[in-house]
């Protein structure tokens, strides 16, 4: 059986370095924002290119208080409209919707599978306030483009960086995190940077709103039991931080393998029956999950299973089709319904054989 990933194979690669910095952690006895925040704070911002770099408890939160922060600092008010793509994983809608403001849905891309650029211009009023531009599936999406219609229309531009850790914008000549305002990062163990546990992070330029975003997810302190503002704790766990200083040296070469591998699938898999995914070849893309579409996707995983091939499907129901989001189900959004009926992803990850690679290229093309 080939997994879909394998998260034991990728990490044992560092287990005696994982031992180690963990006995060092251990006999410090100083267990929250310690050491290894600080250090892979200072690290992940000078590896974007940002000034500033936060740790935060998840990918989700990393994008809510980016929301919550410009809310506080005045330069977004509830209700405000707020530009996202509706073919994403729901918590890019969740991180609008938990900070007050209206999520406007744009269909995407039907090449890259990311937000329009076209469509935001379309959909674009005067309570609009804001884009969420997702890199979905390790691809980057349009910045070039977006920034430019953010520019002429005030406004600001968030990215959704938890797929796309190390992606560069040769057009923009900076990696995402550094393509817009401020960026959310997941490093849910999944993710081209995983943690061993939930973890993430925001990325920005702008000092003030990484002060404030340091106050919020510290229960809006800066100083022990003196509270600013109405914060939450939602801070990077310091052994998390630990585990991703080791793993972040890496990154690049990981991603360099993910890019191989896809080059092998393009041009390895000749089926008419199998959709791939678009890839320009650049950096832009550093493929967090290799994403197929097929018109009857039970037969193609039926098959896959019977090959004994592991996949995913991300993701199965669009955002505004969930029961969560039952306010959206009436949204005419045929192209996210689309591909959201038809993907499949294969096995991807920087630990897999070439023999792995050969074997799922000859199984997809005798389908």
């Amino acid at each position: 059986m080939i997994k879909f990933l394998d998260l034991n194979k990728i990490n044992s690669r560092y287990e005696e370095a994982f031992t180690s910095k963990f006995k060092t952690f251990l006999n410090s006895g100083y267990y929250i924002k310690g050491s290894s925040v600080k250090s892979f704070e200072k690290n992940f911002a000078e590896y974007c290119n940002t000034k500033y770099c936060i740790g935060v408890g998840n990918g989700l939160d990393a994008l809510t208080l980016i929301f919550k922060a410009y809310i506080e600092l005045g330069k977004l008010t509830q209700g405000d409209q707020v530009i996202v793509p509706a073919n994403t994983y729901i918590a890019s809608l969740l991180a609008v919707i938990n900070s007050g403001l209206e999520p406007v849905f744009v269909e995407p891309d039907e090449k890259t599978y990311n937000i329009s650029p076209t469509e935001i211009e379309k959909h674009i009023s005067t309570k609009t306030k804001a884009i969420l531009a997702v890199h979905l599936y390790g691809q980057l999406a349009d910045m070039t483009a977006i920034n430019k219609i953010a520019k002429v229309n005030k406004l600001l531009v968030i990215e959704d960086a938890a797929q796309a850790h190390g992606a560069v914008s040769i057009s923009e000549e900076q990696k995402a995190g550094n393509l817009s305002d401020a960026a959310g990062f997941s490093f849910y163990p999944t993710k081209n940077l995983g943690a061993l546990g939930d973890a993430g992070a925001v990325t920005t330029n702008d000092e003030q709103l990484a002060n404030c975003i340091s106050l919020l997810h510290n229960y809006g302190s800066s100083k022990k039991y003196i509270n600013e503002i109405i914060g939450v704790n939602s801070r990077l766990d310091e052994l998390q931080a630990l585990f991703l200083n080791v793993k972040l040296d890496d990154l690049d070469d990981d991603n360099k393998r993910r890019q191989d591998i896809a080059k092998c699938y393009l041009e390895g898999i000749n089926n008419p029956k199998i959709e791939l995914p678009y890839y320009d070849l650049s950096s832009n893309h550093v493929f967090h999950v290799f994403v197929v579409r097929v018109q009857n996707r039970e037969d193609f995983t039926n098959y896959l299973e019977k090959a004994q091939i592991g996949y995913l499907i991300h993701y199965p129901i669009a955002p505004h089709k969930q029961k969560a989001l039952l306010q959206y189900k009436s949204l005419y959004l045929p192209i996210t319904e689309a591909i959201h009926e038809t993907v499949v992803s294969i096995p991807m990850s920087p630990v897999m054989t070439n023999d792995e690679i050969e074997t799922i290229i000859n199984a997809l093309n005798l389908y």
